[in-house]
């Protein structure tokens, strides 16, 4: 048996036992040294009764099938989600767009099964705490600046300094990059003062457009990149970048964004992009991105035993935080 995190109420969460995953064909068994927090909030808040909370994994191999690249012991990066390994999607490294993608995961676990294709080798100068921001923690955004092409000429733009936001600033930063930020929240603000964000604006002034492009000299940044999931911050990026500029979308909304074809996309000739993660074959830059930043450690506020994780859930709701960490043996 194995202890996992659940949602047993609304705003309550605690440890239950489970029976240790067994894995199939082509799937590795893991035990799991880290395990970062995202938006298992939302499930938090919403109180639904469900033990499959995490999709964020770093840990070691403890069975892999024979033949394969994976043996015990190898420490690995678990990625979110899964692909079957297979299509041209999974075998161009964007698994996550695989089409077979379950769309489940239950990373917050002292075990887990993850199919072969979604483990990448965690290099051995790289600690597991550090090697876990490579997921949703500097993965997401990482993806999407890649696809954005930012380089130390560039301004980006990012809406939204919650931690995947933060991580953008991370990545551009080692890009060389001018960044500005579009937050409300005081704590994430002094965060990212301490990644060295160029400017914050403030999302609740009906001025955020004109003092943007004040910024960069009339014309708006060159790119920016949504990580709110708002749609209002979607307009922002929209409006306030450059023409012939780029927008990349990261977080999630299912909510409606109102576009006009002809005056955003024709007459500005904007980008847009949807990023959900990076493609695998960038997973060595990535890692450049870890052991070479000094920004990673500051983005890390809080790790909490995974026996404290009603207040890791209490700490994730109150946005008082940066990127947290659990522990699953702690």
């Amino acid at each position: 048996m194995m202890k996992k995190a659940a949602i047993v109420g609304e705003r309550k969460a605690e440890l239950v036992e489970r029976p240790i995953p067994k894995p199939k064909a082509g799937e590795v068994l893991i035990k799991v040294h880290v395990a970062p927090m995202c938006t298992e909030y939302k499930a938090f808040l919403e109180g639904k009764p469900h033990d499959c909370l995490g999709h964020e994994a770093v840990g070691e191999v403890i069975e892999a099938p024979p033949g394969g690249i994976f043996r015990p012991g190898d420490r690995v990066v678990a990625m979110p989600l899964s692909g079957c390994g297979e299509c041209e999607l999974c075998l161009a490294g964007d698994f996550i767009h695989c089409l077979n993608n379950p769309m489940q995961d239950s990373a917050m676990a002292q075990y887990i099964v993850k199919p072969a294709v979604s483990l990448r080798k965690i290099p051995d100068d790289i600690a597991y705490e550090q090697a876990a921001l490579a997921c949703c923690g500097l993965g997401a955004s990482f993806g999407a600046i890649r696809k954005l092409g930012v380089s130390a000429y560039d301004t980006l733009l990012v809406t939204g300094l919650g931690p995947v936001g933060l991580g953008a600033v991370i990545n551009a930063k080692f890009c060389g990059a001018r960044v500005i930020g579009v937050e409300s929240n005081p704590y994430r603000i002094e965060v990212a003062r301490r990644l060295g964000i160029d400017a914050v604006i403030d999302p609740r002034d009906p001025e955020a457009a004109r003092q943007i492009k004040e910024m960069t000299g009339g014309t708006g940044p060159d790119c920016a990149v949504d990580c709110s999931g708002v749609p209002a911050a979607h307009r922002l990026c929209i409006d306030a970048v450059k023409r012939k500029g780029k927008v990349a979308f990261v977080g999630e909304s299912h909510t409606e964004t109102p576009i006009v074809v002809s005056r955003d996309l024709i007459r500005k000739g904007i980008h847009l992009i949807g990023s959900w993660h990076y493609n695998l074959n960038d997973y060595p830059k990535l890692m450049n991105v870890i052991r070479r930043s000094p920004l990673t450690e500051p983005f890390v506020t809080h790790v909490f035993p995974m026996s404290r994780i009603q207040e890791a859930l209490e700490t994730s709701v109150s946005q008082q935080c940066a990127k947290i960490m659990l522990k699953p043996w702690e």
